[in-house]
């Protein structure tokens, strides 16, 4: 710089930085060693998580010691070595939140190295896990596992039944390429917190509890099932959840293509769904076709997502028949459309706060109806055809104006 910068208070300086983007903050940080202190001030880094990767060896004092000024306790490590684990528990020993991606541990012991560590992530890893051993772990309340192997050697769900105070957990294509058993109704038996479950069922790990599962009700609020199986999730599954209050469902392809399966598919939904009277958000993807379950939603759901091809005008007068509350809606029929059926929303769903859905292959004066929903709050269209942040613009003012008229 050819003068050095005003001589302003330092809180003045912090409030200026804090509208700077993060690569703007990187750049004003480099101009002199003023800024690079000021920059560094915690409360212009909160909620800011650091990628470590390790590509050319072990970081430098200088750049652990910028890390502390912030207060950053959130990182991501990317194939990290037994030496990168050491200086990472020594230079930031508060972390709060940590996210593994491509690596290889023989065993969990790093929580007695992070006290504090609350959220744990592992992706695109294999584990080994000795249950004789202590992982200090049992502080985690969200732990969130991505395409992670545990040998068969491993004991997945004896780990996860010593984590008691988890409050959400995610597992998906996680596990041993073995025989899966009804890893639902076991997790629930040991986690006695768990408020947010999300489970993918293409792998799981053989697992025989020693002890009498817990018969007790569950407080879970929030499901979502990934390709499930008939082994993990039986029809009595949601007896087990009462106060479930979200439930999201992705199928995969092979429900559409076999029409057993499809069928065996919308006996489990309807089933389940005869099981959650408190019930408010519910999310279908790639299932079977509406008009089959729809009966069976309970009245209490105010949000419905449903992405799944083939969606008629049928589909859509029943579900309004069924959820005539209905506030939240989200619908993508894709590879097939809705076309002029999305003139019929208003009509159909007269309350709606908000929409989610498509403007492809849709005539724009259909489309327009869409003006005459009196309570949008939100309007998102799906892709990019024609404009359509005017044509959503356009729709508020004209929905601006009726509500003045009225």
């Amino acid at each position: 710089m050819e003068r050095p910068p005003p001589h302003l208070p330092a809180e003045i300086w912090t409030h200026i930085f804090g509208y700077l983007s993060v690569s703007d903050k990187l750049s004003t940080r480099a101009c002199c060693m003023h800024f690079r202190k000021l920059i560094d001030h915690w409360s212009l880094w909160r909620g800011w998580t650091a990628v470590l990767t390790f590509k050319n060896g072990s970081y430098s004092k200088r750049f652990w010691n910028s890390l502390r000024r912030r207060k950053v306790t959130s990182v991501v490590v990317r194939s990290p070595r037994a030496k990168h684990w050491r200086q990472l528990s020594s230079e930031l020993p508060h972390l709060s939140s940590l996210v593994l991606e491509q690596s290889v541990m023989e065993n969990l012991g790093f929580g007695k190295d992070f006290p504090h560590l609350e959220r744990l992530a592992i992706r695109n890893s294999d584990v080994v896990i000795d249950v004789h051993k202590r992982t200090h772990l049992e502080q985690l309340t969200h732990l969130s596992l991505c395409d992670v192997t545990f040998p068969i050697k491993s004991s997945f769900l004896p780990f996860i039944s010593h984590l008691r105070n988890l409050t959400s957990l995610t597992c998906h294509n996680s596990g041993t390429s073995v025989e899966p058993i009804c890893i639902m109704e076991t997790i629930l038996s040991y986690l006695p917190k768990l408020k947010h479950l999300s489970l993918s069922s293409k792998r799981a790990c053989v697992y025989v509890p020693k002890r009498p599962l817990n018969e007790g009700i569950s407080f879970l609020s929030t499901l979502e099932l990934v390709q499930y199986s008939d082994h993990f999730f039986p029809v009595n599954t949601m007896k087990k959840v009462p106060h479930l209050n979200s439930l999201s469902v992705f199928s995969g392809n092979e429900h559409q293509r076999m029409p057993s399966l499809s069928s065996h598919l919308v006996f489990l939904l309807s089933k389940w769904l005869q099981d959650l009277p408190k019930l408010t958000k519910l999310a279908v993807t790639r299932g079977p076709p509406v008009r089959t379950y729809v009966t069976s939603i309970p009245a209490t759901v105010t949000s419905l997502a449903l992405c799944s091809s083939g969606l008629s005008s049928e589909d859509m007068s029943a579900v309004s028949a069924q959820l005539p509350n209905l506030l939240h809606l989200h619908i993508d029929p894709r590879p097939s459309h809705l076309g002029v059926n999305i003139a019929q929303i208003p009509e159909l769903f007269p309350k709606l706060r908000s929409l989610k859905l498509r403007h492809e292959r849709v005539p724009e004066e259909d489309f327009l109806h869409l003006r005459r929903l009196q309570h949008l709050e939100h309007l998102e269209i799906l892709d990019g055809a024609r404009s359509p942040s005017h044509l959503a613009q356009y729709i508020f003012l004209e929905i601006i104006v009726l509500k003045t008229m009225h």
